[in-house]
């Protein structure tokens, strides 16, 4: 039998041999090697298809499926020959270089400023104003381009997601003190897997494309095997809203997606964001997350994508979204639990 063979790691695109790797090294041993050749701290590593034996299962609901990940310390720890490995082996790697992280967690010169969320119920907007908005968004419609990085699949729904303080805590500070998987939030490529199974997803962040780009890599999204992005969109796709109260603002309209894409409305379009303004146009259709800041303190207890995959699986089989109240998304989450639970116990009484 071999004690030493080559390694194939794919990452990204790129294919990247590694020669003369001992199989009764560990995996952590491993790791030093794909640093050597990638650039990639051991620490930003993940390796996607080894098979360990200590795996998390996450199932925290009733789902078709569920989702099983190594557990990190216990797979540093196993021996490459044990997990199967032979000459030849192919490993995906998710992971990126300490200089990208770097590049991602310092906003870039030219970010639009942002005011405070509201603290009251969304601003009424006068007439005037309205044909202006509408007159921005047609604009965007026949004259931005939208470049597809996934095709939208039928008879999907549709979820619009924020990155910063939604998903990914964006404080450059953090950066010396681990880099870009210590600033995304838990649980999010667990709520991308669930999401997918019913949500084409569109990425919508008011920055520049270059950014989400980068961001989107350093966070092991735009290349994970196990969901797509369809689309992203960035601050240019937004437009400007004249309130009473709060002056001019920039918003998220929903309708420059719906005129592209017929297929969606607002029955079955939903958009996360941490900043209410953002839907100023959609109230209905937005629903504001808890913003997850403080990373280094607050990701150890933060479950909000954790429970948001639940309530995007339960109002997946809900045929118009504007029946729905996003605002109380949790209390439709203890309702259908109860109701299911209901459901069971009458199922098991007329079998019994």
């Amino acid at each position: 039998m071999e004690n030493v063979g080559k390694i194939i790691i794919v990452w990204g695109r790129k294919k990247i041999e590694i020669p003369d790797v001992n199989l009764d090294d560990t995996v952590r041993g491993l790791k030093i090697r794909i640093h050597k050749e990638t650039g990639i701290l051991p620490k930003h590593q993940k390796l996607l298809n080894l098979r360990t034996k200590d795996f998390t299962c996450l199932k925290p609901f009733k789902s078709p499926s569920s989702v099983c990940l190594p557990n990190k310390t216990s797979q540093d720890e196993e021996i490459l020959r044990n997990l199967g490995m032979k000459s030849g082996f192919k490993i995906r790697l998710m992971g990126s270089r300490e200089e990208d992280i770097a590049k991602v967690c310092h906003a870039p010169k030219d970010l639009p400023d942002v005011i405070n969320d509201f603290q009251t119920e969304e601003e009424k907007l006068d007439i005037e104003n309205v044909k202006m908005c509408l007159f921005q968004i047609q604009f965007r419609i026949d004259y931005y381009r939208f470049v597809e990085l996934n095709p939208f699949r039928e008879g999907k729904k549709l979820l619009v997601l924020d990155i910063d303080y939604t998903i990914f805590d964006h404080n450059s500070a953090m950066v010396l003190q681990g880099g870009g998987g210590e600033l995304m939030r838990p649980f999010l490529h667990y709520f991308l897997i669930m999401a997918y199974q019913n949500y084409d997803i569109v990425i919508w962040s008011a920055t520049n494309m270059e950014w989400i780009n980068k961001k989107m890599k350093v966070l092991g999204v735009s290349n994970n095997p196990y969901y797509k992005i369809a689309c992203h969109l960035d601050a240019n796709f937004m437009i400007n809203v004249q309130t009473s109260k709060y002056g001019t603002i920039t918003a998220k309209p929903l309708a420059v997606i719906w005129g592209k894409y017929k297929q969606f409305s607002a029955k079955n379009t939903i958009m996360f964001d941490d900043n209410r303004r953002n839907f100023i146009m959609n109230p209905q259709s937005g629903l504001k997350i808890k913003p997850f800041r403080h990373a280094y303190i607050t990701r150890r207890k933060d479950r909000e994508l954790l429970k948001l995959s639940q309530y995007l699986t339960l109002i997946a089989k809900v045929d118009d979204f504007q029946t729905l109240n996003h605002r109380k998304w949790q209390e439709y989450i203890i309702d259908k639990t109860k109701e299911e639970k209901r459901n069971m116990e009458e199922n098991e009484g007329r079998n019994e």
